[in-house]
């Protein structure tokens, strides 16, 4: 279990650097296509408009894979034992006394309580 969910913690973080670059990639509405691929545009791989279809669906499935791997990654966590308590919840009063005593600590003296004074009214 644990190595499909390393898998898929790869899966996500590399189809997360996948839409960033895909987004930046493309072209507002309004910016010529010869802008990005230099000033023939028709004469490119995927034709005048075949790169930017291609580079929206491309975002489109890293979009979907993205958010598929969300939900398994918040699948596989809500799964996992949950561990309450902190550091030292184990730890309990009368070993932490012998631990003190082991390191030559003298016991705590008694407190001693202030002398009461009297308050004028």
């Amino acid at each position: 279990m644990e190595i499909l969910q390393s898998v898929m913690l790869a899966v996500h973080v590399l189809t997360a650097v996948a839409i960033i670059v895909l987004v930046l990639l493309q072209q507002g509405k309004g910016a010529d296509m010869g802008a990005a691929f230099g000033s023939g545009s028709a004469g490119s791989v995927f034709g005048a408009s075949g790169s930017a279809n291609f580079l929206s669906r491309s975002t489109a499935v890293a979009a979907t894979l993205f958010f598929a791997t969300s939900i398994a990654l918040t699948y596989y966590a809500a799964k996992a034992p949950s561990v309450s308590g902190g550091l030292m919840q184990g730890v309990t009063a009368p070993a932490a006394k012998e631990v003190a005593k082991k390191d030559g600590d003298a016991p705590a003296a008694p407190k001693q309580e202030a002398p009461k004074q009297d308050v004028p009214k």
